[in-house]
């Protein structure tokens, strides 16, 4: 039986019949395993480089000084410990004649400074070594600080009240993290120099952290002591983070990143496998004399069974190979275009992620090409004369089946969870069924057309779409969900931001100034008077310790986001009048002389379960207050404008520690005046929003065009799929070509109708596309985002010429036998 499997898959591997079973097998695998070597990579790199990620082995961070008591506990002589405090500032040049100013996370570090992994710099002979921490009086620097304010290594650079000479520039950061204020660059200095800037005042927002290391025992002794501390409730805004769960932001990103992606290759390997499935179903068809020949000649049904097995095993094997080759090839050009989001060395790819992808080809080549190819050993001896084949239609069910049985197991196996891949194989039907029921409307309209179409080929074109309806339908909708994705991330992207610039006024605020003193108010207040949108409110910082007389706990709630909350602190604030930006939703505004009262921004309340007249308590400094809920706010937080969760009535803010915030607009003339503004004042920190906001938008160019690769295997799987259902269809089209050709037909008449033919798929396939796409881009604007949305037709464009491109594409590899085989053979055959 081995020497037979091997002769005929020789055969039909010279004959092409196993090409395009091959290609789909290919895509579908490599989808996958794409996903699965770039996220099984930067997985094994957070654990293998779980200690580096902090700088230490065990961390406690907070935002506001350790006490005591947190370093008395690290007794043990065996630990190391060095102390971090990172928060937001501006970094000045000091030349006088073009004075500039860039905001920098500065970074303060103790002489110990890293405890685990490498900090790596490059000093003035541009030699790259690896370094401790910054030595008094220098500070090291990102390269691009260097660019943006044009200065080199060994010039100076002001922070705060100190000028330190820029010795370095940093070329890896440990613990460098992946929070928004990182997308400023980095200053580094000594924690000795910190208290020369005169930086850290009240309101500042610093995040301090003091780090542990040395012997695996102590360090755990130490975890069990502090997390005792912890579990009292005594200590609020302190997390402490050890090798094993150090980073979990980073770890549930990635979770979440690798189930998005997943979902998407799912989406391309389901395409995949209907183009898989169409394509057995040919070979069996093809097959079915050559198998009634051999039943003749003494092959029995188990024999048969087994040669074909053997042969499909072979090609699962051959294509699973090169599917796993050609996704390990796609997961270093997503770590290419990634490169900068990359804050690690990844290891080398796990072969166990191999092996996974070797065997989803296994499992997608038998559930849905074997049940086709099984159906040859039922082929009677008598099909020679009379070629007849039982249909079996129970059997094959039940096959498919097991089929989609083995797809939804891939699905749980790459997503994780079993309710994600319900929900997941629920919506594929649902879209499905849905995409199915507009492409037959669009036939049906098609239909009412054709008898007015004035030229014959267009006829002849559209009976052909009409004949064939169902596989009409499934080439639509394949061809569809691939264009649909991708239209969705290139031109609707693209009409989303339009959209929301354009709601956003010319004039909106695109500085913000911060930590501003209170004997400051009045001299910056006056400075600020020359710019647009320049209101002064006061910024107090407070915890949220007591709902209703209860005292809040994260354990009170289970979304992470209401956990994050209650452990932080608020940005409380103070106005006498209603914001502009803010609207009511419930209660009333402060009503004059109106006291101890609170006004919640909505999302807040309804995220910590809060309603009107609810009493909070909020401890700030030290001092504790309560305060009723008495009106709950909508805040439209695109206007750029200053705005608060929490703004509390003038007479509890008075006594309150507190520093001012304001957000202005600044014209390009304006720029130099801001420049002096901060040079005057070096504890203000000036925030770029607009700067900040660009290079979030790089960040998301970056994500989206390694989300568009993936969705280009959905197109190619659609297209796979359309190109299955012409060479299914490939037998009949010849004779129906020679026949025409017999009866008078030219062979350009013939040809401009299929030209026309798989125009208009290609044109209906677009159109849906384009109506899906921008149908969600307008629920995404007007729901979720809030503003306006202008119809354009450029997604109805895009999406009919790459719908005509990809359809005439998968047309011409599939057809171009039909019109060079002369009519004679074809109707020697049918006959």
């Amino acid at each position: 039986m081995v020497s037979l499997a091997g002769r005929m898959t020789l055969r039909d591997w010279r004959a092409g019949e196993l090409n395009f079973l091959l290609i789909a097998l290919m895509i579908a695998v490599a989808s996958l395993a794409s996903v699965g070597f770039l996220s099984d990579r930067m997985r094994a790199g957070l654990e293998q480089n779980a200690h580096q990620l902090l700088a230490s082995d065990l961390l406690v961070s907070a935002d506001q000084p350790l006490a005591p008591e947190w370093k008395e506990k690290v007794a043990s002589g065996s630990l190391q410990t060095a102390e971090t405090a990172v928060f937001p500032s501006m970094a000045f040049s000091t030349d006088q004649a073009q004075p500039a100013a860039r905001l920098v996370s500065l970074k303060a570090v103790s002489a110990s400074y890293p405890l685990r992994g490498s900090l790596k710099i490059r000093d003035e002979k541009k030699q790259l070594q690896t370094a401790g921490a910054p030595p008094a009086g220098s500070v090291w620097v990102d390269q691009s600080l260097l660019y943006a304010l044009n200065l080199q290594i060994g010039q100076p650079l002001r922070l705060g009240e100190q000028t330190l000479r820029i010795s370095a520039v940093i070329e890896n950061e440990p613990d460098r993290g992946a929070g928004f204020m990182n997308f400023a660059p980095r200053a580094m200095i000594a924690i000795s120099d910190l208290a020369a800037t005169g930086l850290i005042q009240d309101g500042s927002r610093v995040t301090y952290r003091l780090l542990v290391a040395g012997d695996q025992k102590a360090v755990a002794n130490l975890q069990q002591q502090w997390q005792v501390m912890l579990d009292k409730g005594k200590y609020r805004g302190i997390r402490m983070e050890s090798w094993e769960n150090g980073r979990p932001e980073m770890r549930t990103t990635l979770d979440r990143a690798e189930q998005f992606l997943s979902l998407v290759s799912l989406l391309a390997s389901l395409l995949a496998a209907l183009a898989i499935a169409m394509a057995a179903n040919r070979y069996m068809q093809r097959h079915l004399d050559a198998v009634a020949m051999l039943r003749c000649l003494g092959l029995t049904q188990t024999q048969a069974t087994t040669v074909f097995a053997l042969e499909f095993l072979a090609l699962a094997i051959a294509g699973s190979v090169a599917g796993v080759a050609l996704g390990y090839a796609g997961h270093l050009v997503l770590i290419r275009w990634l490169g900068d989001l990359l804050t690690t060395d990844l290891p080398p790819a796990s072969t166990l992620t191999a092996l996974k992808g070797l065997l989803t080809g296994v499992v997608l080549l038998a559930g849905f090409a074997m049940p086709q190819v099984l159906r040859l050993r039922k082929v009677p001896h008598t099909h020679v004369i009379r070629r007849q084949l039982d249909s079996g239609k129970q059997w094959l069910w039940g096959a498919y089946a097991t089929g989609l049985l083995a797809m939804l197991g891939l699905m749980v196996w790459h997503t994780g969870q079993i309710k994600m891949s319900l929900l997941l194989a629920a919506g594929f039907v649902v879209a499905g069924g849905i995409f199915a029921l507009a492409a037959r409307l669009l036939l049906v309209a098609l239909g009412l057309l054709r008898h007015r179409l004035p030229f014959q080929s267009w006829r002849f074109a559209v009976n052909n779409l009409l004949r064939r309806r169902m596989v009409t339908v499934v080439q639509m909708v394949s061809l569809s969900l691939g264009l649909t994705a991708l239209l969705l991330l290139t031109v609707v992207r693209q009409d989303l931001l339009a959209a929301w610039r354009q709601a956003s006024p010319p004039d909106a605020p695109n500085h913000f100034v911060l930590n501003v003193q209170p004997e400051q108010k009045s001299e910056i207040a006056g400075r600020l008077a020359e710019f647009q949108q320049a209101p002064m409110y006061p910024m107090i910082r407070g915890r949220l310790t007591a709902v209703n007389g209860k005292t809040v706990s994260v354990d009170d709630y289970a979304a992470d986001q209401a956990k994050r909350l209650v452990d932080r602190e608020f940005n409380l604030s103070t106005s006498n009048t209603l914001p502009a930006a803010n609207q009511l939703t419930a209660g009333n505004w402060f009503a004059q002389g109106e006291k101890s009262s609170a006004s919640l921004e909505e999302g807040l309340a309804k995220t910590l379960g809060l309603k009107l007249n609810d009493k909070l308590q909020f401890d700030v400094a030290g001092e504790k207050f309560e305060v009723k809920i008495t009106s709950l706010r909508k805040v439209d937080w695109a206007s750029m404008r200053v705005n608060f969760f929490v703004l509390l009535t003038p007479d509890v803010a008075e006594s309150l520690p507190q520093s001012w915030i304001s957000a202005f607009h600044v014209k390009p003339e304006q720029m130099q005046r801001v420049s002096q503004l901060s040079s005057d004042f070096p504890n203000l920190t000036v925030v770029d929003s607009g700067a900040m906001v660009r290079r979030v938008q790089d960040v998301l160019n970056q994500v989206i065009a390694a989300v568009e690769f993936f969705f280009l295997f959905a197109l190619l799987s659609g297209m796979l799929v359309l190109y299955a259902a012409l060479a299914g269809s490939l037998d009949v089209r010849q004779q129906e070509s020679a026949l025409l050709r017999a009866l008078g037909a030219t062979k350009k008449q013939l040809q401009r109708a299929q030209w026309l033919e798989f125009s208009l798929l290609g044109m209906m396939a677009g159109i849906l596309a384009a109506l899906t796409a921008s149908a969600i881009g307008w629920m995404l604007a007007t729901v979720f985002f809030e503003f306006e949305w202008h119809f354009s037709l450029l997604p109805w464009a895009v999406g009919m010429l790459a719908g005509v491109s990809c359809s005439l594409l998968a047309a011409g590899l599939g057809l171009q036998r039909i019109l060079t085989r002369p009519p004679v053979a074809s109707l020697r055959e049918a006959s």
